[in-house]
């Protein structure tokens, strides 16, 4: 079953960091994206050390019993270093003479973690005294060892003094990010350093129980692994969130703007571009371009119909809108979903009326401008706003509206 479950989670890893890779390939220069790929393929490698079959299998390959051990820890002090470097950049300041003391800073910071990484092998290779593999109890099986006693603190404080300073960091950015996705990988990433923390903890504990005469296995060899797996895939998802969020939210979008989209244009196909970027090439590529690009042909469209739209068309269905008690959100989207319809129907009869709206857009909380796009109002918002109007474009109500501005209409006409 962990072979199972530290494969699976590796293989989830590795992925992560072929993406990140492939981004930082596209844009080398960015050192931040550079450090959070190599910290990613430390904690990949955790996992991979981690599935009992394969940390076995390795020893027997190279014929030295808990080797893997060294390995594990050894993607943990990668992903330590790289932590360690980030704090340094991130509180580095403004200007090239901040930059060149970062860099001289990180190299001491990254050597002096090799130092003591070494002193710490070091008293592996000495203290381990027999051949048996203990790839899920190495903390308590080797409690009387120095050497080896001497590996595990180095490698806890080591570990446990990098999560503590990036768990500070991450929090307070993201205290000052507000409510974007970069913030929330933040939070995600100090919540996996949080508990991280207290993988370093129960292993101490664990320890001095040990000393004591009063073991708990089930603390160093259970709650303790647990934890820090718990933490890794939190780690993981920090590290994620920033660019798979805004990916999934666009993906969202386009699933709920698409119908919108798709009967718009086809009436008015002159407003679209490059349709067949979209259907050509896999259907999560440039998300985000495809959304952005469908809100703005839908725009596109109600502003080359805006002429055709009676001016009281948005007053008439504002008015029928409020007599069912909609919300000013949903009263909104009712309005402009009435107008784009009605303005599409007298195109495709030529008709004309003599009063034209100025603006098919309706939004909430501001006025929409000659051009039709509504000022002050956030890219998010206004998907959600144009998402509304997809979900109630052909509602009842909508008809309703409809039926009543064609019968007018009729009797008006000479």
């Amino acid at each position: 079953m962990f072979d199972v479950i530290y494969l699976s989670f590796a293989a989830l890893s590795w992925a992560l960091v072929a993406y990140k890779a492939a981004a930082w390939f596209r844009d080398r220069g960015n050192a931040d994206l550079g450090l959070t790929c190599v910290m990613t393929g430390g904690v990949a490698t955790v996992f991979l050390f981690s599935a009992p079959s394969l940390y076995r299998g390795f020893d027997r390959l190279v014929g030295v019993a808990n080797l893997a051990m060294v390995f594990l820890y050894s993607s943990v002090m990668v992903f330590a270093a790289g932590a360690l470097v980030l704090l340094l950049r991130w509180t580095a300041g403004e200007g090239e003479a901040a930059r060149a003391r970062v860099r001289a800073r990180a190299r001491a910071a990254v050597g002096g973690v090799a130092a003591l990484w070494a002193v710490a092998i070091a008293g592996f290779a000495i203290g381990r005294p027999d051949a048996v593999e203990h790839p899920r109890d190495f903390s308590t099986a080797y409690t009387n060892s120095p050497g080896v006693m001497l590996f595990l603190v180095l490698y806890l404080a080591i570990f446990g003094s990098s999560l503590a300073g990036l768990a500070a960091l991450c929090s307070r950015y993201a205290a000052q990010l507000g409510r974007s996705w970069l913030a929330r990988g933040l939070r995600v990433l100090a919540g996996g350093c949080g508990l991280g923390l207290c993988y370093c903890t129960f292993k101490v504990v664990g320890f001095g129980l040990s000393w004591a005469g009063h073991p708990a296995p089930w603390l160093s060899n259970g709650v303790a692994p647990l934890s820090a797996s718990v933490a890794a895939l939190l780690v993981l998802t920090g590290f994620a969130l920033p660019a798979a969020g805004p990916r999934a939210a666009a993906w969202r979008r386009l699933r709920r703007l698409s119908p919108l989209w798709r009967t718009v244009t086809a009436q008015a196909p002159e407003v679209t571009m490059e349709r067949l970027r979209w259907t050509a090439r896999w259907p999560f590529a440039d998300l985000e371009w495809r959304a952005n690009r469908q809100m703005a042909e839908i725009r596109d469209v109600q502003r080359g119909i805006r002429c055709h739209v009676e001016s009281d068309a948005v007053d008439v269905a504002r008015e029928r809108a409020r007599g069912v008690s909609l919300d000013d959100r949903q009263l909104a989207a009712v309005a402009e979903a009435v107008a784009l319809r009605r303005g599409l129907e007298n195109r495709a009869v030529g008709h004309v009326p003599s009063h034209g709206a100025d603006s098919v857009v309706v939004t909430t909380g501001t006025s929409p401008d000659s051009s039709g796009t509504a000022e002050g109002v956030e890219l998010a918002a206004e998907y959600e706003h144009l998402a509304l109007v997809a979900d109630v474009y052909h509602s009842p109500l909508v008809e309703t509206v409809l039926t009543e501005l064609r019968q007018r209409s009729a009797v008006s006409r000479p």
